[in-house]
Parts: structure tokens; C-alpha cells; sequence
């Protein structure tokens, strides 16, 4: 008689198995807890023992208050405890024998025996050298230990009086030493960092001498620097380079400024190209089409047909062309420039003019230090400039790569290697690095770039270089709403996406032109950099969006 249960897929087992087999589960489980439970037993006794040989250390250590590692809650904005800390880089002669505190990075810990210990210690591009001794009254051989035992890069208090050295102190900014009576961790790096900071600050010359004696160093690559752009960015050189970008960006927002320009901000987020090709990043705004913008070139000029005359603007600009040189990027910050004009475009080369100029002025009088350090390590000739910028002709340009040798399409765009060429060949004629190439082909130029007067074939533009490379594209604009709409369909833009831009200029608008420039290939250049991600803080280009 057949059985009302479903039958089994499996076939059970004999009577009395399942009861062994739990046993056994039973007696593996209780082991394995048992085990868990000696482990823990001992974790616990070794606690018990670490922290029983702590206090007999510090029962031991009259000194044990004067060092340690912070406690999470003192640095929770616990408390204001009204003390002052000193900038390293002010730390001189001056301050002998006077107390001091001091925060910053631990660079480098060299003990010399239980008694004595040297700790470097960096803030910003600054760096000082600690000096730990046992003595009777402030150290004791635990705290040298506890100095020894600091992971590279944690951030430490240190408390000294600042004392002058009989002899000079190599690998340090500041020639005086502080004789620690206090040190404190704030916060512990990991003890083994992705790169160290002595192997990425590095110099060519250093490898050289390497070669030629047989050592062994480290070469930090140009991925495994922006793999890891937060431990890069502490070495000296990327320190300065950073600071002279700022100086930059200061110079022409004071410089205009001066000149009564205005700054404004334009829209990052745009309906059409703004410069007529396709190398845009798309994205989808409320169901509309629209682009991260190229430039704010179409947003200036509306500006300058808003009635303020002058203008410029420091921002974001996005390109995703899948350019991998050593001088493009797909985001950079674009310095922007638009003006109204009298009655030649040559008003606009000459605000480049006298801006660039004071630019390296300043740069080559007031940042030498931050030259230096770059110098170190990426050593570089100082940038040949005139008084009054070099200014020539496209065909002129053309005529001396002739004459070099070197042929080039008069209709037609330079290409890098004819511009490094023409480079050299301006320094060799005329001893300058920075000059003025105008008059281009109008084929090469965007729609927007007003025609010659006198050939059509040719434009009112103008590109600007350093040291060979194109750093300034700039023109006079067509401001005659019929002529823009000609160019633009002539250069396949669909008229419908800028209209609102055209119509702008149907409303009264005045003769213009302007320029932009990347800021981080202005620095690139004027220190004779290899590669624009140097100069980029988190670089964005067609491989790579973190960190």
C-alpha cells in the first residue's frame, strides 16, 4: 500500500547515524569554541601584561607625561587651550633659546643610540630637525624609544627650545635644531606608506650619481604618483608648484582688475558645442540634451553685449577629446578673457602683453624659493621674455620654418613639432621664449573668429607660446549676427543651439575680442615641466577619474 508522505529525493539514513553525526558536529563546535575561548583568554592576559608593564613604565618614568599618543577625544575640539604654535619656516637664529611648539608631518627618525634620536620634522615645504637626549630633566630613554618607534608621516606636537648647531645642517630647510622636552603623536601614519616621500622627491641628478656608483634607487612613476596624489603632493617640488599656480591665478585676477575689468561666472552646463567639434562630454538635463561647456566663450561675449565692457573669468573647463599627450586634459582651469575694442585686435595682444610680463616679473621676484625647490628636482633654464612680447605673422612664422627646412601648409595649422621648431628658431633669432604668432589661417579658427579685413582666408586671431607650445588662443569675434550665423553653419553647428547666443548680438553689440589660457599649462611651461599633470592637482584626462 502505497505511503501518503512525498517521497524523498534522498535516501535516509540507517537508524542511529543522524545521532552520531551530530555528536560529532557537537564535539568539532565545542572545540572550536573552546579554541576561541583560549585565544581570547590569552589576548586578554597579554593586555592584562601590556598594559601592567605600561603603568610599571610609567611608575618607572618620571618623564612618562612629556610624550605619547593623544587620545582621540583631546583632538574632538575638546577644549581651547590658548597655547601658540610657531610656523617652522619662521624658525631662525633669531629664536635661540626660546621655547617653542611646532605641528607637522614626521619626515624622517634616525636613532643614534638609547639615548639620542634625531626626528625631522616637515610642515608644508618647511622642515626642522628635533633633537631627543636623555637628560635629568625632560627625556627619558622611553620617550627616545617612543620618537624611534613613529611611523613616517604621523603628525606630531613637539615642544623645544630652538638652539644653533656648530655645523650646517644637510636635508633641512631651517638651520637651527629644537631640543625636544615634549612629543606628541596626533595622529599615526600606517608604518608602511605606497610610496615613500625621499624616493618621489628625487632628482634626476640623484639617479645619475646612482648609475655611476652602482646604488639602487627608487624611481616613483607618473601613475604611481597620482595613484597615490595625496602622498605625492608632500615633496618640495609639487609643494611649490602649487603655490607659484596660485601666485598665477592671483596675478591675473589683480592684474585685471586693475585694468577695470570684471570677473564673472558662466554656466558649465550648455545646450550646444561652443567651439564646433564633437569632443564634448553629453549628458542628459531634465530630458534635454546638453554638454559640460568647452569654454565660456559664447557666455563672455554675451557678457560684453550685456554692456561691461571688460571681463574674465577663472573656472572649469571640460574637452573630451581622447588626447593622451603630455600637455592635455579633459577638465583644467581656463583663464578667460574678453574686452570690448576700439579699432584693432592688436588691443587685446597688448593686455597679453603687459599681463604676462607682469606675471613672470612677479613669479621670477617673489616666488624663489618655490623655483628652487622645483629646480632641485626638475632642473630647468629660466624663461627669456621681452619687455615688449615678440609679435609675428603666421606667414612670417612659415617663411622661417621654410628657410629651416621645415614646410608647412600656409592654409593650414601647425602641428607640435613644427611649433617646437619655430620655438627654437624665435629663441635663436630673436632671444625670447614668449612671442606672439598672429593672423591665422581663418580654416583653423572656430566659427566665432572674425575674417581679415583684407584676405578672408586668413583671420584676426592669434595664438601666444612658451617655450615652443601653445599656451593662448585668442581673436577678434564677429559681432554682426548674419556673418556669425554663416560661419557657424559653415562650420556644421546646428544654428538652433546657440541662438540665443545670436541673438545676443542682434540687440547692439559692440567690436570685441578676447583669449583664454590654461592655468595649469602656464605653470607647466614657464617651469620647463615634461607633463601637464604635474601641474594638475587631481588630473582628469581619458584614463583616469580617481582619485
Amino acid at each position: 500500500m502505497a505511503s501518503a508522505e512525498p517521497e524523498s529525493s534522498q535516501t535516509p539514513p540507517p537508524a542511529g547515524e543522524n545521532d552520531s553525526e551530530l555528536a560529532n558536529l557537537s564535539k568539532k563546535q565545542a572545540k572550536k569554541e573552546a579554541q576561541k575561548a583560549e585565544r581570547l583568554r590569552k589576548q586578554q592576559e597579554a593586555a592584562t601584561a601590556a598594559a601592567a608593564a605600561a603603568a610599571a613604565s610609567a611608575e618607572a618614568d618620571p618623564f612618562s607625561g612629556n610624550y605619547g599618543d593623544v587620545p582621540t577625544e583631546e583632538i574632538q575640539s575638546k577644549a581651547v587651550s590658548g597655547r601658540q604654535w610657531t610656523e617652522i619656516g619662521s624658525l631662525d637664529a633669531e629664536r635661540a633659546e626660546r621655547m617653542v611648539l611646532i605641528r607637522g608631518a614626521a619626515q624622517a627618525i634616525r636613532p643614534v643610540s638609547k639615548k639620542m634620536a634625531f626626528l625631522v620634522v616637515r610642515q608644508y615645504v618647511s622642515t626642522v630637525q628635533c633633537v631627543l637626549v636623555v637628560n635629568k630633566e625632560w627625556v627619558s630613554p622611553q620617550m627616545v624609544k617612543f620618537a624611534t618607534g613613529l611611523s613616517k608621516e604621523s603628525i606630531v606636537d613637539v615642544e623645544g627650545v630652538v638652539s644653533i648647531p656648530k655645523d650646517p645642517i644637510k636635508g633641512t630647510t631651517q638651520q637651527v635644531e629644537v631640543q625636544v622636552r615634549k612629543l606628541y603623536c596626533i595622529n599615526r601614519a600606517m608604518p608602511n606608506l605606497p610610496i615613500n616621500i625621499e624616493d618621489a622627491a628625487r632628482s634626476e641628478m640623484e639617479f645619475e650619481k646612482a648609475e655611476q656608483t652602482g646604488e639602487q634607487l627608487v624611481r616613483v612613476g607618473q601613475d604611481t604618483r597620482l595613484n597615490y596624489r595625496v602622498l605625492d603632493l608632500r615633496t618640495p617640488a609639487n609643494q611649490a608648484t602649487f603655490r607659484i599656480q596660485c601666485h598665477v591665478e592671483d596675478i591675473f585676477r589683480r592684474f585685471l582688475l586693475s585694468e577695470g575689468f570684471v570677473g564673472i561666472h558662466t554656466p558649465k552646463l550648455v545646450p550646444g558645442s561652443s567651439e564646433g567639434g564633437a569632443a564634448v562630454f553629453k549628458l542628459d538635463y531634465k530630458g534635454q540634451p546638453a554638454c559640460l561647456a568647452q569654454s565660456p566663450q559664447l557666455y563672455k561675449q554675451m557678457a560684453i553685449c550685456g554692456g561691461f565692457g571688460c571681463v574674465f573669468e577663472v573656472g572649469s573647463v571640460f574637452r573630451a577629446e581622447d588626447s593622451y599627450t603630455h600637455r592635455h586634459l579633459c577638465e583644467f582651469v581656463g583663464l578667460d578673457v574678453e574686452m570690448e575694442i576700439k579699432e584693432h585686435y592688436f588691443e587685446v595682444c597688448d593686455v597679453v602683453d603687459r599681463l604676462f610680463v607682469a606675471m613672470f616679473d612677479y613669479l621670477n621676484e617673489t616666488c624663489k624659493k618655490e623655483l628652487d625647490s622645483i629646480n632641485r628636482q626638475y632642473p630647468f633654464e629660466p624663461l627669456k621674455y621681452l619687455r615688449n612680447t615678440l609679435r609675428l605673422t603666421f606667414l612670417e612664422g612659415v617663411e622661417m620654418l621654410k628657410e629651416a627646412g621645415t614646410e608647412v601648409d600656409p592654409f593650414g595649422d601647425l602641428n607640435t613639432e613644427a611649433e617646437k621648431t619655430l620655438g627654437r628658431l624665435v629663441r635663436e633669432k630673436y632671444d625670447t621664449d614668449f612671442y606672439i604668432l598672429h593672423r591665422y589661417p581663418l580654416a583653423v579658427r572656430p566659427f566665432y573668429t572674425m575674417p581679415c579685413y583684407d584676405d578672408p582666408t586668413y583671420s584676426n586671431s592669434f595664438d601666444v607660446f612658451i617655450r615652443g607650445e601653445e599656451i593662448i588662443s585668442g581673436a577678434q569675434r564677429v559681432h554682426l549676427p548674419e556673418l556669425l550665423t554663416k560661419r557657424a553653419e559653415a562650420c556644421g553647428i546646428d544654428v538652433k543651439t546657440i541662438s540665443t547666443y545670436i541673438d545676443s548680438f542682434r540687440y547692439g553689440a559692440p567690436p570685441h575680442g578676447g583669449f583664454g589660457v590654461g592655468l595649469e599649462r602656464v605653470v607647466m611651461l614657464f617651469c620647463a615641466l615634461n607633463n601637464i599633470r604635474k601641474t594638475s592637482l587631481f588630473p582628469r584626462d581619458p584614463q583616469r577619474l580617481v582619485p
